[in-house]
């Protein structure tokens, strides 16, 4: 794979290219659209060569995910992060996005509170409160030296005085890079028992970490905590295959996945597209390699970036990070306010 192609998305229909203006206003075309988390590398060759071979078929009646997607999901947790999981557990939803937003309307009434923690995803906002509910933040806490730390003292006056019933948490966190320990996670969910929030753990990033670094999941923790938690993952972002539209959420509790698939089914989300199945199975079974290679690609960006930063943006600070692909820049000495 050569990841120093360049490939022009203009025209295509992507949200990142082609409708930026309709987002930041006109002449926003000019500039580089840096707003959204999608990356312009094509996917990788295995899946393109699986999704032609689907195509040929010619044949795009109704579809469900199939053993080989299963058995392609549950291995690669094995492989890669050393989870083990149960097949009963995935509930595959159209993106991550519209199934939080289900189990917002699903774990909460109207007018509760749901924390986040911010810097935070943008969509989470509007989950919240399109559907209702009440934003709750619970900021990080930064330093120089080690980046952005849950304010755990923070977060239980939060739990104690609003007695939320629901906390989304990112790991890695959008858009900081911080993959959370196993000690800052055990640490939020004793406060999630304490106060009785269910914790929902968006880990669509959990493939893509920097190098030496690892992931640790909510799930990585025990039983002790499968009664309140679940897990958000996806294909999309690893394997550049956002616009295929399909998620995983991993419930390891009866009740609560059972109360899940009633939702979708409730909503008629129970049919699934084809080539979505096909690409994300494709790609954890055989693109291992290329994402080896994707992962060396983007620590080399992060590298050479930071290294230009520190010559040329005396102004900026490189908030250190130990996954995702994204970069958070602290321009504090700029002297800008929000709306500059």
């Amino acid at each position: 794979m050569d990841f120093n192609q360049i490939i022009n998305r203009n025209n295509t229909g992507s949200v990142k290219w082609d409708f930026i203006e309709r987002h930041f206003g006109d002449g926003a075309g000019k500039l580089l659209p840096m707003w959204v988390s999608d990356f312009d590398f094509a996917c990788p060759p295995e899946v393109q060569a699986a999704l032609h071979q689907r195509i040929e078929h010619g044949v795009f009646g109704y579809s469900e995910r199939d053993e080989a997607y299963f058995n392609a999901l549950l291995h690669w947790f094995s492989s890669r992060h050393q989870l083990t999981l149960k097949q009963e557990w995935v509930c595959s939803v159209e993106g991550v996005v519209p199934g939080l937003a289900l189990l917002v309307q699903m774990l909460t009434h109207s007018g509760d509170g749901v924390v986040v923690q911010g810097p935070y995803y943008g969509s989470f906002a509007k989950i919240i409160t399109l559907n209702g509910r009440k934003l709750l933040e619970n900021p990080l806490s930064e330093s120089p030296d080690d980046g952005y730390q849950m304010d755990f003292c923070q977060l239980e006056r939060l739990f104690r005085h609003e007695r939320p019933p629901l906390m989304i948490l990112c790991n890695p966190h959008n858009p900081t890079g911080r993959c959370w320990s196993a000690n800052e996670l055990e640490q939020l969910l004793l406060l999630c028992e304490a106060y009785d929030v269910t914790l929902i753990s968006d880990e669509i990033w959990a493939d893509l970490l920097l190098p030496g670094e690892t992931f640790t999941s909510v799930l990585h923790l025990g039983e002790r905590w499968h009664k309140r938690v679940i897990s958000a993952t996806a294909a999309s972002k690893t394997f550049g295959l956002s616009s295929l539209r399909i998620s995983n959420f991993l419930i390891p509790d009866p009740t609560l996945r059972q109360r899940f698939l009633s939702r979708l089914d409730a909503h008629g989300l129970d049919v699934f597209n084809a080539l979505s199945v096909q690409a994300a199975t494709t790609a954890w079974n055989e693109s291992r390699q290329w994402l080896d290679s994707l992962l060396d690609y983007l620590a080399e960006n992060r590298r050479w970036f930071v290294e230009q930063a520190t010559e040329h943006l005396p102004w900026a600070r490189i908030v250190p990070a130990q996954g995702t692909y994204l970069l958070w820049m602290d321009c504090k000495k700029l002297g800008l306010d929000d709306e500059q």
